[in-house]
């Protein structure tokens, strides 16, 4: 599997935003989403332990993380897809499939989300610290 490293830009956006910064995000009030919903993985039997990974965390708008609440990401990643294919806002206000593609990638999440099979959540986990670690590697290359 390939993966592609984000850049590291003082203006990446929060999961979802289209208009709102990270940095504007910590200053002020955000929230902790869980990408893949917690009460979706209690119902599939995981633990705490298993479903607050930090690989499974992305800073978000209250307002998009109460929309997508605990919707499964193969539904709510299927229903993002449709909004940027109608342009009809359901969550956060991306409407093209490359500005959620860069989002995603900002926000250091496989692609592989918005396939027809959304990964088991054991290798989304494998495939985000991938990213992750891609993303802090080129920020101290940067300094």
């Amino acid at each position: 599997m390939v993966y592609q490293a984000a850049q590291i830009k003082a203006s990446d956006h929060g999961f979802l935003s289209s208009d709102i910064t990270v940095r504007d995000l910590l200053l002020n009030r955000c929230d902790v989403h869980h990408v893949y919903p917690k009460n979706h993985l209690k119902g599939e039997g995981l633990s705490r332990s298993q479903y607050n990974q930090i690989a499974n965390f992305v800073l978000a708008q209250s307002e998009i993380n109460i929309a997508i609440g605990d919707r499964a990401p193969a539904i709510y990643f299927s229903e993002l897809d449709a909004q940027c294919s109608s342009g009809k806002k359901r969550y956060g206000g991306i409407t093209s499939l490359e500005a959620l593609k860069s989002n995603m990638a900002a926000n250091c999440l496989p692609v592989s989300l918005l396939g027809d099979e959304v990964p088991a959540y054991e290798e989304f986990l494998a495939e985000r610290r991938v990213l992750m670690a891609a993303k802090i590697k080129q920020y101290f290359k940067a300094l």
